[in-house]
């Protein structure tokens, strides 16, 4: 048994003893587990997905708030057991002795954590920052590229504020132009994403801004042929990866990108505060870092963690995550997530009025899912279904389809692993009451 797979059993199994189900003991229930991976191998991620007996196992692995449904797990995602006793384990190791256990024991031991998150990545080591979040990394790339007075920074509409405002910064700051464009959503396919970018690059863009996969909507974009049509004319392109990483399958040679930032604290499900920062070997030299470090336009990506004392304890503990994410199998995760938001979805979508702003495509879309109800408020249908269901979504407002002036609000739905179907089937029909019967006054 390989240790990966001896640590995601040992991890599945700290609350199955607790549990008392049927008297076993936690020494047997360990062993049903192991035996119940044997049988997830021999079905395919899409069948995996739908076992509900190997997703209860997981389920069971989080220490999660039972007293109301949590639908935003693409907010921040609660981290499971595991990884928490890392971060206490962790942080009281660090405490005994900081100067020494966090700066001479726990620093040099981030190197194997780099090497692992590389590995998931599909890059060399040396080509990995450890940061706080995905702002931080998309905040180092946009504000440490080269740019100058009169160049264009091509993005959409649906990219995330804090990127957003980076680049306006920029622009009001040294004269740059931020150029955003709207797009059709759901779009029939990714082509129509491309080839909006090719409408909408000009002789002076160079630098395009990117979601991988939108948190309005959910959308996937073509990264992988984006990122040649950049090359092709000389453009750099920095791809957000907030929502991507831990979600959905794929590698860097998928993507064949330069620059990508990615959260640990959503899909990943490590320690809140994780993040990373991927620039291939040859760009790290033409990124100034964020806060200056020695040699600032050296190539060691480690120029890019120069942020001074900070809690490296959640660092150490990106392991236990990396460990749980491929004890499951990404690809059976993957389909688990996108399984979920179509068991909701393809129900919901069945009401009048709805739309659902998210494809089914899965090449454009995964476990995110974002609806409307036309002629309703969807900010109050997500407060009446917290309020007199305990059911947490958020609203969403989504800017205007290409073509079309009027703004959408939306809800973003957002189950997880640990969502039950039980707790789907309670939101489901909680939504058709109140669009059959109207939101109350």
């Amino acid at each position: 048994m390989s240790s990966s797979r001896r640590d995601f059993l040992r991890n599945l199994s700290l609350g199955l003893g607790s549990l008392g189900l049927m008297g076993v003991t936690a020494k047997k229930a360990h062993s049903a587990f192991e035996e119940k991976l044997k049988e997830i191998k021999k079905l395919t991620p899409y069948q995996a997905a739908r076992d509900e007996s190997f997703w209860f196992q997981v389920q069971k692995a989080f220490d999660i708030d039972r007293s109301f449904i949590n639908l935003n797990n693409g907010g921040v995602h609660p981290a499971p057991r595991v990884v928490m006793k890392a971060v206490h384990r962790y942080l009281n190791f660090s405490n005994g002795a900081p100067p020494y256990n966090m700066w001479r024991i726990l620093r040099p031991r981030k190197e194997y954590i780099r090497k692992r998150l590389a590995s998931t990545f599909g890059c060399s080591p040396e080509e990995i920052a450890l940061t706080r979040n995905v702002t931080e990394a998309m905040q180092i790339a946009l504000l440490g590229l080269e740019l100058h007075k009169g160049d264009e920074v091509l993005t959409t509409s649906h990219d995330y504020p804090s990127m957003k405002n980076a680049l306006y910064q920029r622009q009001k700051r040294e004269g740059i132009r931020v150029k955003k464009f709207d797009f059709p959503y759901p779009p029939q396919n990714r082509k129509v994403l491309l080839d909006f970018f090719k409408k909408n690059i000009t002789s002076r863009t160079k630098l395009i801004l990117v979601c991988h996969i939108t948190n309005l909507t959910g959308q996937i974009f073509p990264i992988k042929e984006l990122c040649r049509l950049a090359r092709e004319k000389g453009i750099e392109v920095v791809i957000d990866g907030a929502h991507a990483f831990g979600h959905f399958e794929f590698k860097q040679k998928d993507l064949n990108c330069g620059i990508y930032g990615a959260n640990l604290h959503k899909w990943m499900m490590a320690p809140i505060g994780t993040g990373f920062l991927y620039v291939r070997k040859d760009k790290i030299k033409k990124i100034w870092p964020l806060f200056p470090a020695p040699n600032p336009l050296g190539e060691d990506i480690r120029k890019f963690e120069h942020i001074g004392t900070h809690p490296e304890y959640l660092e150490c503990a990106i392991g236990e995550a990396l460990t749980f994410h491929h004890g499951i199998g990404a690809a059976r995760k993957e389909e688990r997530l996108r399984y979920l938001r179509n068991y909701w979805a393809q129900s919901i979508g069945k009401l009048p009025g709805v739309k659902i702003l998210t494809p089914y495509d899965p090449a454009q879309s995964c476990g995110i899912g974002t609806f409307t109800v036309k002629n309703m408020d969807m900010a109050q249908l997500c407060h009446v279904l917290f309020k007199k269901h305990k059911i947490y979504t958020i609203n969403v407002g989504i800017p205007p389809t290409a073509g079309k002036n009027e703004r959408v609000t939306g809800m973003r739905v957002t189950p997880s692993v640990y969502t039950t179907l039980k707790e789907l089937d309670e939101f489901n029909e909680a939504v058709s009451h109140y669009i059959h019967k109207g939101l109350p006054s």
